[in-house]
């Protein structure tokens, strides 16, 4: 087991997997609590079919995938808070608006000039090979920006995550920290579709903090348990596909995913029997 695993990381598409996918996964999960506990989950999948738009748009293009995607997805998801705000629009309505109508237009778009080619493939269900070393060099900094963002308004974060009215009326712009949540939220989607896809990026948003609250219960609790959980799933399932040689390697890392939140139900289960 320790020779395949010194032979997995002689190759340096699997450290760059390793190295830019951990960043990934905890921001997502970072960012996933708050996105769960204010029934705004699905917002990762709406944003990454943009990002699947998107990313069409620059392969037809020919031109850098991150550099177009990016800023797209960050407009799309400002917009979707603006769409949501709106009484006649509710949240999962316009996620469902902003998501299809992406998706239809990156189809449109591959039908019209590439066709269904490998890129594509890639972008739906994601590659580790997928990821150049400007990707990761690009990928790193933007992550590290999204965790230190974070940090310096977690307080805040916390105050619109729990109780947004409360959070207005001590003074908190919820407004502006909804946006940043947003943001932050669209560049981590952005860059984990590249090794997860633009059909599994969710999970990583989704599954974290699912499973960290079938056993914690206060917020700071849950947040360090889901960034745990989202790294040891990421590696645990990039070295299943690896080792067993399962393409693709989002799809093992879901199912590391389920796993984990499988077992931590059954402790969660157990723990409330036995108060």
């Amino acid at each position: 087991m320790f020779d395949a695993v010194i032979e997995m990381l002689s190759y340096p598409f699997m450290t760059r997997a390793f190295l830019v996918g951990s960043l990934v996964a905890l921001c997502s999960a970072l960012l996933g609590v708050s996105l769960v506990l204010k029934r705004y989950s699905m917002i990762g999948d709406g944003l990454s079919h943009v990002g699947f738009g998107a990313m069409a748009i620059a392969a037809a293009m020919n031109a850098a995938p991150l550099t177009v995607a990016i800023p797209v997805v960050i407009v799309a998801a400002i917009l979707l808070l603006r769409i949501s705000g709106n009484a006649k629009i509710k949240g999962d309505a316009a996620i469902a608006l902003i998501s299809t109508t992406s998706l239809a237009v990156g189809v449109m778009v591959i039908s019209l000039t590439t066709g269904m080619n490998t890129d594509v493939y890639n972008y739906m269900f994601g590659s580790i090979l997928a990821m150049s070393a400007e990707d990761v060099k690009l990928s790193l900094v933007l992550s590290v920006f999204v965790l230190i963002l974070f940090i310096v308004f977690y307080h805040k974060i916390f105050a619109i995550t729990f109780d947004e009215t409360f959070a207005r009326a001590t003074g908190v712009k919820a407004g502006v920290y909804n946006t940043l949540i947003a943001v932050l939220t669209a560049v981590t989607i952005v860059l984990g579709m590249r090794m997860m896809g633009a059909l599994l990026i969710s999970s990583l948003i989704i599954f974290p903090a699912l499973t960290s609250m079938r056993v914690c219960r206060t917020f700071k609790s849950v947040i360090i348990n889901a960034a745990v959980i989202s790294v040891v799933c990421l590696i645990a399932g990039v070295t299943l596909s690896y080792v067993a040689a399962t393409p693709p390697a989002g799809a093992s890392v879901v199912l590391a995913n389920l796993v984990m939140m499988v077992l931590y139900t059954v402790v969660g289960a157990v723990k409330n029997h036995m108060r």
